[in-house]
């Protein structure tokens, strides 16, 4: 897969030059080619809606948040069946900025605690933003209504095939404890 960002022009904010005393709108909304792009790029079938609306807000001297809803309407092919399954994202999104976080040096790297926090960049690239969003927000596993999961069996010829209860560990001691206690009562 290459890279999704790179599916959109690129929507920067110079982040010096917004105005530190009051919130920025923000609005990212592809075109059509733009969302065949990124859908492709995530290798889903479509997009047929995409949107990331909101706002930076300063916080302190140097530091920003960006507080934002992502919108889209994306198809993708069931895993089942491989029909196209329809979803509708709404998510919240919330990013801080901060000025004085240490970027982590090469080698292993420890996740934060709060997974919304980055440092701040030069220029922040909104439609990058948006389409890790988007991808993050995708279902994993989308089904068609009514697609079930089959089940195979697969054996030699003349032998009994294994099933879900026949491979449970205990399902032959729960048979066996049970024949011994009916062994055990008067009359049998």
């Amino acid at each position: 897969m290459a890279n999704p960002a790179q599916a959109l022009p690129q929507k920067l904010i110079r982040m010096s030059d917004l105005k530190h005393r009051q919130p920025t709108p923000v609005l990212v909304e592809p075109d059509a080619v733009g969302r065949a792009a990124v859908a492709q790029d995530l290798g889903i079938v479509g997009i047929r809606k995409l949107r990331l609306t909101g706002s930076l807000t300063p916080i302190g001297k140097r530091d920003w948040q960006l507080d934002a809803v992502l919108g889209a309407t994306v198809v993708q092919d069931c895993i089942i069946t491989l029909a196209p399954v329809t979803t509708r994202i709404e998510e919240p999104l919330v990013r801080r900025y901060l000025a004085d976080m240490a970027t982590p040096a090469a080698g292993e790297v420890e996740m934060p605690d709060d997974d919304s926090v980055e440092p701040l960049p030069i220029d922040l690239d909104l439609a990058a933003v948006m389409i890790e969003a988007l991808a993050l927000a995708l279902p994993p596993y989308p089904r068609a209504p009514g697609a079930e999961v089959g089940e195979l069996s697969v054996t030699e010829p003349g032998a009994l095939p294994f099933t879900d209860d026949s491979v449970k560990p205990f399902a032959g001691l729960a048979a066996l404890r049970d024949s011994l206690q009916t062994k055990g009562k008067p009359g049998e």
